[in-house]
């Protein structure tokens, strides 16, 4: 299924429904708006360059108007990162995909502080050379039978390329990940079917479409089923979000353990009773923040995986089939084996290993880096650089990346286990955040960055009741915040290179107590 000519189909079902009531610009866009507006940037992509494209745009109507023109007139989207060094992530991504022009916002630009790149052209400028005519020969293009209009746009294969995003970086360089129309929609499907999402709902999208949870999850799967897309393009302003849920009514939302709790401390309780399914990913969701809300708004949080290059959905917990404090159940079409790290064999149930991963779902690869993707896919299986377990009853548990399982002394410890007992020791509103640095008699040891002062002697010795001594920390260091990624994921590597430098004496931040 090619997604740009399935948007054509639904928009014009879908006709004066609105597709888009962008919170950030103030404008609501029906479905056939949306398909005019589109076919006018269509017509304006078409004289930049072929092949790639580079969109860095907020999240808003005009950023998805902008994709889909882009399929339309048979140019690959390039999703560029503003969050943090936008210039720099605009220049990666030209030269990684060998493309210039990528179309961006004066005020985003003006926004985050960013100078002008070579090769961006304004959204502003574009808009703005519309003439009636543009406007007169798109809606008669609309207008037309459903297979006259699909004759004049880009046509395809269920195989090209889709989009093109990056990795988050948050443990080395990004990689360009290709995915493909039957990648992401077969995704769709999949997580329709046990979710149980339709046209009837509507989605509350305020992730970034740079990140693949961001793009198929806020605006693929809603531009498919044909439901209404509120959008608003800061996910920190996080009272502005729960007053936009509370006025907008939306029923589905998703979201990352950071914004989550953001939206939590600062909503009232009644904010989110529209909301009937809730899903947390990116990231694990803590037992608290699942506590919390429960507490204060009788909703449930659906925790899932899933990874950019798997479009992104691999597991989903459901309100028919949830375990909280797994990552639920796998999807539909999707196989997933657990792979002995040092044998390769596959493990039986609860036995931790490498979390594999085949489907529709998998990406086509990493663009222009046939080294890296084929360490990565082999025989048809991606694997996800994640350790984890399948229990008994088919729940899928993860176990963290296998970067943040170090060896110390021989044994494997796994830092996300350490940080689920800190957490949950921590008094409320302090985070947490456990790297490993190198020591020179045991190779490596444990280090935990907090954001406020604790009584170390009383959190190591409650931690000891729940772990070996190897997977203590060593020392604990404060850090006022902790760094993310515009998804609002943990920058680890961020957060290794600082606790490093204090550690090794650089910066005195010891955490005392």
């Amino acid at each position: 299924m090619l997604l740009h000519h399935h948007f054509i189909r639904v928009a014009k079902k879908e006709g004066k429904k609105p597709a888009f009531i962008d919170l950030t610009t103030g404008r609501r866009i029906s479905y056939s708006r949306a398909l005019v507006g589109s076919l006018i940037l269509a017509e304006k992509i078409r004289k930049y360059e072929a092949g790639f494209i580079g969109i860095m745009l907020p999240t808003s109507a005009g950023c998805a108007l902008s994709l889909i023109g882009s399929l339309l007139a048979g140019r690959t989207p390039v999703m560029i990162n503003y969050s943090t060094g936008a210039g720099a992530n605009a220049r990666y991504a030209q030269k990684k995909c060998g493309f210039t022009t990528i179309i961006t916002s004066r005020a985003l630009l003006e926004k985050i502080n960013c100078r002008p790149v070579e090769g961006m052209v304004f959204i502003e400028d574009i808009m703005q050379g519309i003439s009636v005519a543009d406007k007169a020969k798109a809606a008669l293009a609309a207008k037309l039978p459903l297979p006259l209009l699909l004759r004049r746009i880009h046509r395809g294969n269920p195989d090209d390329d889709l989009v093109i995003l990056f990795t988050s970086g948050s443990e080395r360089d990004p990689k360009a990940v290709q995915l493909s129309h039957r990648n992401i929609s077969s995704n769709i499907r999949s997580f329709t079917e046990v979710m149980g999402i339709s046209g009837a709902d509507r989605m509350l999208a305020n992730l970034p479409f740079f990140h693949v949870f961001g793009l198929t999850v806020n605006l693929w799967a809603p531009l498919y089923h044909g439901m209404t897309v509120v959008c608003y393009a800061n996910p920190l302003d996080y009272r502005m979000i729960c007053t936009i849920v509370r006025e907008h009514q939306p029923t589905l939302m998703v979201g990352t353990p950071s914004f989550l709790w953001g939206y939590l401390r600062k909503s009232e309780p009644g904010d989110f009773d529209s909301v009937r399914l809730a899903v947390c990913g990116a990231d694990k969701c803590p037992d608290t923040l699942r506590q919390e809300f429960m507490a204060k708004h009788g909703m449930p949080l659906y925790e899932g995986y899933g990874t950019t290059e798997t479009s992104p959905v691999i597991s989903v917990n459901t309100p028919g089939h949830n375990k909280p404090g797994s990552i639920g159940r796998v999807l539909p079409g999707v196989q997933v084996r657990i792979e002995k790290y040092e044998t390769g064999e596959e493990c039986g149930p609860g036995e931790v290993g490498r979390i594999l991963v085949r489907g529709d779902l998998v990406m086509k690869g990493y663009f222009d880096d046939f080294e890296e993707t084929s360490m990565r896919i082999r025989h048809g299986w991606y694997d996800t650089g994640d350790m984890g377990y399948l229990d008994g009853d088919g729940y899928l548990w993860h176990a963290g990346r296998l970067k943040r399982f170090v060896k110390i002394g021989g044994e494997m410890v796994s830092l996300v286990r350490v940080e689920d007992v800190l957490e949950r020791l921590l008094p409320e509103g302090v985070s947490c955040c456990v790297v490993d640095v190198p020591d020179p008699v045991k190779g490596a040891k444990v280090v935990a960055a907090v954001t406020e002062r604790i009584d170390e002697r009383k959190v190591l010795k409650q931690m000891a009741e729940h772990l070996p001594a190897l997977a203590l920390p060593r020392q604990f260091v404060m850090m006022e915040e902790l760094p993310e990624m515009g998804s609002g994921k943990i920058d680890f590597r961020q957060v290794a290179g600082r606790v490093s430098e204090i550690v090794h004496g650089s910066i005195g931040n010891r955490c005392g107590g």
